[in-house]
């Protein structure tokens, strides 16, 4: 089954083709170990091989995919020890977050988290995954942006991409979107209830839930399972 790919439209050729790939990668469109061709990318998105070799040149660095000599390219597979770090490192910079976020006692905060998961819960009755996804990565973006510490902002934005990626290959497993949307109910009712412990508590055991299942089926399936990011 081929990955929905759409169109390349308008402006920069070369941004969108680079864009347009990304996108699919860290949404789990195109998921780990799927073979990326040339002539085949060309094809689907309708431009020349030209900016899909640049794109895929781009991605290599970003360590989005990766090139084995005698086996082509394919989207990077993400090992145990992958998923073991990344979510451990999520765990850290988003538990100094809602600390952070709780001290400020700032509504408006709570108020924009509220709705975020509320339209998740509708994304999810949909059962529009790329809504959910974007939602997600918004909820969890939103807790490090309210933490208004920029260093932290810096260090969430260097693993942020591999962060997405893994929370998409791990909804997109997910037969009850609207889980995703309420696994994240807890959390939010003791921020809005001043519990720091509480609330880093349900974070952690959140974050490690997922961790935990995507690290223990990773090397049977790559594109992994779980109950939601």
């Amino acid at each position: 089954m081929k990955p929905n790919l759409p169109q390349i439209k308008n402006l920069s050729i070369r941004e969108q083709t680079l864009d347009t790939l990304r996108e699919a990668i860290l949404t789990g469109e195109l998921k780990p170990g799927h073979s990326l061709i040339e002539m085949d990318l060309s094809r689907q998105l309708g431009v020349s091989r030209a900016p899909i070799r640049e794109a895929l040149r781009i991605l290599n660095t970003e360590g989005l995919i990766e090139t084995i000599p005698y086996h082509g390219t394919t989207v990077r597979r993400l090992t145990r020890t992958d998923i073991e770090e990344i979510y451990s490192m999520r765990s850290l910079l988003e538990t100094f977050a809602v600390e952070e976020v709780i001290r400020a006692r700032n509504p408006d905060h709570l108020r924009r988290l509220r709705d975020t998961v509320e339209d998740m819960i509708l994304a999810g009755r949909d059962n529009n995954i790329n809504t959910v996804n974007i939602l997600d990565r918004d909820f969890h973006d939103a807790l490090i942006e309210m933490s208004g510490h920029s260093l932290l902002l810096s260090m969430w934005q260097t693993v942020a991409m591999k962060v997405r990626q893994v929370m998409a290959l791990v909804n997109r497993r997910n037969t009850d979107l609207t889980q995703i949307a309420r696994n994240h109910l807890p959390l939010l009712g003791a921020m809005e209830g001043g519990d720091i412990s509480g609330a880093v508590e349900l974070l952690q055991a959140h974050i490690a839930s997922a961790g935990d299942l995507v690290a223990e089926d990773w090397q049977s399936d790559s594109a992994a399972v779980g109950d939601g990011s």
